[in-house]
């Protein structure tokens, strides 16, 4: 009976071994193919349909005869503004006539808070003295150069020593460079900056056209020029 027992209980391991619980196997999931993703534009509209379409008839209509309407080609912002006196009426070969009935000749003009001052930016300081006539290349003669090596529109600093003794100082310069639009060279450019202004470079027919405008919008206070006439040639 003791042995039966014995032999009963060595073979209990081999059933619980033999019978031990196996975890059944997963299923199979087919993966499915998964389709490249095409690119997406960023409008959904077909692009036939954003292009704007020909009017059918350029008819407007029979013309109004209403008085409210407004004639913007007699449109005028300025028209109770009364002009500087400093303002330019004509530009000529070789100076300029003002608002005021002043007529300059022979030599630029310098436009500053107000006053106008003959300029001749292309006089230097080791050039002959005297009248033209006494066979000098004075003050009465439009000769010089204001051009440097490289092409570029350059003038020495005593040349603005208006603007240097000016104050307060205008916050625009508009540079008139003659018959047609000159770059200024880089030293002059730093040397007006440096004073607090900033720079309008353009021909002297268009510049003097800028400064009427904003000098009468803004004041001749906040905008001066620096014109040579249009008749100014290099090297004369």
């Amino acid at each position: 009976m003791s042995q039966n027992l014995f032999q009963c209980t060595r073979s209990i391991p081999r059933c619980l071994c033999q019978s031990s619980y196996r975890t059944p196997p997963k299923p199979q999931v087919r993966r499915r193919a998964i389709p490249p993703r095409q690119p997406r534009s960023l409008h959904t509209t077909p692009s036939t349909l954003l292009q704007s379409q020909p009017p059918k008839t350029h008819d407007r209509g029979p013309k109004s005869n209403e008085d409210t309407q407004t004639d913007f080609s007699a449109l005028d912002v300025l028209r109770n503004t009364v002009a500087p006196a400093t303002s330019i009426d004509a530009c000529t070969s070789d100076g300029f006539a003002l608002n005021n009935q002043v007529r300059i000749s022979g030599s630029g003009v310098l436009l500053v808070g107000g006053e106008a001052f003959r300029w001749w930016p292309w006089l230097r300081e080791d050039r002959k003295e005297g009248t033209v006539g006494a066979g000098g290349t004075g003050e009465d003669g439009m000769r010089g150069s204001v051009l440097n090596r490289r092409g570029m529109w350059e003038v020495g600093e005593g040349a603005w020593g208006v603007l240097e003794l000016c104050y307060p100082k205008p916050d625009l310069l508009i540079i008139g460079t003659g018959p047609s639009t000159i770059p200024i060279a880089p030293a002059v450019r730093m040397y007006l900056n440096g004073l607090g202004m900033r720079l309008e470079v353009q021909d002297t027919r268009n510049a003097a056209a800028q400064f009427n405008l904003l000098a009468t919008e803004r004041g001749v206070g906040q905008v001066a020029a620096a014109l040579i006439p249009i008749g100014w040639r290099e090297g004369r």
